[in-house]
């Protein structure tokens, strides 16, 4: 299955990147969106079930690197569930040439942005 990235920015402008397992994310997000943040906690709960899903189908395991990151993205999320007009934009979506830490790709790096 082909590992897809996709990096986001918060409403505070810190940045995550993120990992799936499978490139359905590609049917999910774009590039330079910005998704009101339940729309965007919507979008990632599907997308990356969905992609544990394949991943389970086609292996008969559960990627827990689809689940992992999805609780890292929910957890994120919360601390925005009082701003009324909190939105994410997904900064990029694809296949870097490098993942994001040697030995797990689902580990999350966060920055803030200068």
């Amino acid at each position: 299955m082909p590992e897809v990235y996709f990096d986001v920015r918060w409403p505070d402008d810190s940045e995550m990147h993120c990992y799936s397992p499978s490139s359905v994310v590609h049917d999910y997000f774009r590039a330079g969106a910005r998704y009101p943040l339940a729309e965007f906690l919507t979008l990632s709960r599907n997308a990356l079930t969905l992609a544990g899903d394949r991943v389970e189908a086609r292996f008969g395991f559960r990627c827990t690197s689809a689940d992992s990151q999805l609780l890292a993205i929910e957890t994120r999320a919360r601390q925005f569930a009082d701003h009324m007009d909190a939105a994410v934009t997904v900064l990029r979506v694809g296949r870097p040439g490098t993942k994001p830490s040697a030995g797990n790709a689902a580990v999350i790096q966060e920055t803030r942005s200068s």
